[in-house]
Order: C-alpha cells, then structure tokens, then sequence
C-alpha cells in the first residue's frame, strides 16, 4: 500500500516539509527580520517540547482522544520508561522534534487537554457551581428545601435537615465574619458545610446517571 505523499515543496532541488523545522525557518525568514524570526522560531520550538514533556503527564483517556500519530504515542511511551536522566533528555529532544511535526489542530487540541486534566472539563465546572449555588441556596433559604426534594425526592430529608441546620448553626456571624474577612481568610466553614456539598453533588449525579439510564431504555 502506498504511502500517503507529504504536503510541501522544493528549494534549490531540496524537498521541504510543510510545518518542519526548515519550513518554519524559511517563512520566517521571508518576513524580512531573520533575527527575530529566529528568536521566535527557537521560542514556539521550546514550547513544543515543553508541551510534549507535559504530555508525559496526560491521563489515558485523555490522550486517546487526541489520536496523535503512532510515532508519536511510541516516543512518548519511551520516554516513560526511560530513568536515566542523558537517555531521557536525549529522547524528549526525539520527542520535540516529532511535536513540531504536528499539524496546529493536534497541538491547540493537546494543550486544551491538559487543561481540562488540569481545571476539569466545562461539563465538570458547570456541575460544580450548580452544586454550590444549591447548597448555599439551601443553608439561606428556608424555601429552597421543597423545591429540592420536588426535583430530588430520593434525597434523605431527614439528614438533608440535619446537615442545613448544622450548617447554619456552625456559619460565623457578624463581627466574627467580618475580622476574618478583614484578615484575608474566608470565613470558616463546618463539617456539615462540606458534608451538605457532598450530598447535594451525590443526588445530582446519581439524577444525571438515573436520566441518561432512562434515556437509553427509551431509546431501545
């Protein structure tokens, strides 16, 4: 089976690869300012290793998802393996080279990657702020109680209670909350404070996983 040609084109009988190393150099080189042009051709080459080396760290799932090219996911392997320090610096370099190999898409998809490994996914921060919004709405609100179990009645009411009126129990007040703000710490928050967010983003996903079920019997 043939291979797949290279994008890319001749110079003075020399065949250059479109996004290598050569092919960098020499557009930059056309925009009229070479040292410069080198200066930033040498700072997008060690931002490109760097995003490898950090690509060591990448969780399983997540970088199945960026199908990168098999040479690539080979080398990376490798360099996990290797211990020793030369062999392994000697290998990243392998490993740099292949990076700035990669199409633009492959490497903004990388580093958002990381990113979401990082700061969790948008899915994931969304769930979060609705689970604080709702315990904070819980602990100040008096009515939020029965619209929560409207919407989650497998909720255990009575520890619901418990933990809402711990919570507000245990919250500092007036003077006590302000000389912690004043001191640049947030106010102390309970036991039943982090007990009530823990049971609040329990019944919102086991709601979630309960209506994705549902969903899928449905759809059979």
């Amino acid at each position: 089976m043939s291979r797949k040609p290279k994008k890319g084109y001749y110079v003075k009988g020399h065949f250059v690869a479109e996004g290598s190393e050569l092919d960098l150099q020499l557009k930059a080189e056309l925009k009229g300012t070479p040292d410069a042009s080198r200066t930033d051709l040498k700072r997008e080459s060690d931002a490109l290793q760097q995003l490898g080396q950090d690509l060591l760290t990448l969780r399983n799932d997540l970088m199945q998802r960026l199908q990168l090219p098999e040479k690539l996911q080979d080398a990376l392997a490798e360099a996990r393996r290797i211990t020793n320090f030369e062999g392994k610096r000697r290998q990243m370099q392998y490993v740099g080279k292949l990076m700035r190999q990669l199409d633009l898409a492959v490497v903004l998809a990388a580093r958002a990657a990381l990113d979401e490994q990082h700061n969790g996914s948008a899915t994931e921060k969304l769930a979060l702020h609705e689970t604080e919004h709702w315990r904070d709405r819980l602990i100040g609100d008096d009515g939020a109680l029965p619209l929560w179990m409207e919407r989650f009645p497998r909720t255990d009411t009575q520890q619901l209670r418990a933990l809402i009126r711990q919570a507000r129990k245990d919250a500092p007040e007036g003077k006590e909350a302000n000389v912690q703000v004043s001191q640049g710490l947030a106010p102390r928050k309970g036991r039943a404070y982090r007990e009530l967010f823990q049971l609040v983003r329990e019944q919102m996903d086991d709601a979630g996983t309960q209506a994705r079920h549902e969903g899928t019997e449905h759809d059979a």
